[in-house]
């Protein structure tokens, strides 16, 4: 059963950012689907539980350089 979070994300200016925050999140192993929203400042993440977690999705943004409110 997947479960799905909505991430707040600072530092997405265009379209470009939203790319890179979503390939670093479908990168890993359990990520379903990814929605970036740099309008929003929001990532929405559906993803299997038992193959990922929250703390997981939350490095992988910071790592791609931007910061997790």
């Amino acid at each position: 059963m997947s479960e799905s979070v909505s991430i707040s994300v600072t530092g997405m200016k265009c379209g470009g950012c939203e790319k890179t925050v979503t390939t670093a999140l479908t990168a890993i192993e359990g990520v379903i689907s990814v929605n970036a929203s740099f309008e929003n400042k929001t990532v929405d993440v559906e993803f299997e539980p038992t193959k990922t977690d929250l703390d997981v999705l939350e490095d992988a943004i910071t790592d791609a350089g931007f910061t997790v409110e």
